[in-house]
């Protein structure tokens, strides 16, 4: 993490006090750490002279800020017309029933985020869930149970091999 640290520091060393920055710094931020961490407010407080009251105020405003990392596994439940009337409000309470936490959440073990999404251009499975690239159609309450579960245990199968197999490949 020490370079994506020096890479948001050198933005912030940059700053020169231009009304306008603070976005640019927080897209910064989280560009690099993925979320903003409050040690990242912190800084950023500190070199623009914004209250990090205020700068909380601007993040939580937004919705394409985080304030906490997204899971290993982001959930995406569609939303739209199709879905909504092929049943996927049941699909949402079936995962947070599931996962133990609402939209906009992550997991306590950082596997699952979980979003609900305006359209995901698959109308014809209606209802759909995405899991990260991995479009799921056609669910039931049951199977997004089921497909969840098994993503959970490819994890946890993943969690027991040798560190030196576990960086390679995709899990970078």
């Amino acid at each position: 993490m020490a370079h994506e640290t020096d890479s948001f520091v050198y933005r912030l060393w940059r700053y020169d006090g231009a009304p306008g920055e603070l976005i640019p710094l927080l897209q910064s931020a989280q560009e690099h750490f993925g979320y903003i961490p409050r040690r990242a407010i912190r800084y950023i407080s500190e070199a623009t002279h914004i209250p990090e009251s205020a700068i909380y105020g601007v993040i939580t405003f937004y919705s394409q800020f985080r304030l906490q990392p997204m899971g290993k596994h982001v959930v995406r439940i569609c939303a739209g017309t199709a879905c909504h009337v092929s049943g996927s409000k049941l699909l949402i309470e079936s995962v947070q029933d599931e996962l133990g936490i609402e939209v906009g959440e992550t997991t306590a073990d950082g596997l699952f985020t979980l979003f609900t999404v305006a359209c995901l251009g698959c109308c014809s499975l209606a209802p759909v869930m995405m899991v990260g690239e991995e479009t799921h159609g056609r669910l039931t309450p049951a199977s997004v149970r089921r497909i969840l579960r098994g993503y959970r245990r490819k994890s946890e199968a993943a969690g027991a091999r040798p560190a030196a197999e576990a960086t390679t490949g995709a899990d970078r």
